[in-house]
């Protein structure tokens, strides 16, 4: 029996070490903060507010992931959106749909659950929205379609060259947009975290569709 408990003691120690150092080096966990309408619309259907997330920083993030930086306008808010835009690149934003250097940005399927409901920042209301999946460069992630009665902010364009060691972001959600066409370009250098696995939902581990799901 003493020699079982040592076994756990020392399991437990060596476990906590591992989880210590990844924290200090590779990961960290941070829960999406639910008092936010505007940042919490805006990364719907990848993540939603109340989610407790990892985040990734060994390495630098790319083209096509999802990254929480800190806001450019407040250094103590943070900003989450796809980088879709690098160095040098013309980026055309156009409703919901992406160009890079001129070329399209494919929509490959409906996502598994074709509709899904944000709130909307301004009303409080629940909005049903459409679920599809696009192909950034070989990252197939789920978008936030424009809904129908909604033309006005398909007509919203934007077109830009992104500028030296920037990257530009645009969100999930096209249509409550909290990107780089709100608050400009961002400093490659302050976007050190890649989002990339949701430990739980909203509602905790019981969640059992929201928990333990990578993010794409």
């Amino acid at each position: 029996m003493r020699k079982f408990a040592k076994f756990l003691i020392w399991t437990a120690i060596i476990v906590g070490a591992i989880i210590g150092i990844a924290r200090l080096t590779a990961i960290r966990w941070w829960t999406v903060p639910q008092n936010d309408p505007l940042l919490g619309a805006s990364i719907t259907p990848s993540v939603s507010p109340g989610d407790t997330i990892l985040l990734w920083r060994l390495s630098a993030p790319g083209f096509g992931d999802l990254v929480l930086c800190p806001d450019p306008t407040d250094p103590n808010e943070v900003v989450i959106g796809r980088i879709v835009g690098e160095s040098n690149d013309t980026i055309r934003v156009q409703g919901q749909d992406i160009w890079v250097n001129g070329s399209p940005m494919r929509t490959e399927r409906a996502c598994t659950d074709r509709t899904f409901k944000t709130e909307d920042p301004n009303s409080g209301n629940q909005v049903e929205q459409f679920c599809d999946e696009e192909d950034l460069g070989g990252h197939l992630h789920m978008r936030g379609n424009i809904t129908a009665g909604r033309s006005q902010s398909s007509q919203l364009i934007t077109e830009q060259k992104v500028a030296e060691g920037k990257v530009f972001l645009v969100s999930d959600n096209r249509l409550y947009p909290f990107d780089s066409r709100r608050f400009g370009q961002v400093d490659r250098a302050t976007c050190k975290e890649t989002v990339f696995f949701r430990l739980t939902g909203a509602n905790g581990f019981s969640d059992v569709k929201h928990r333990l799901t990578f993010i794409h």
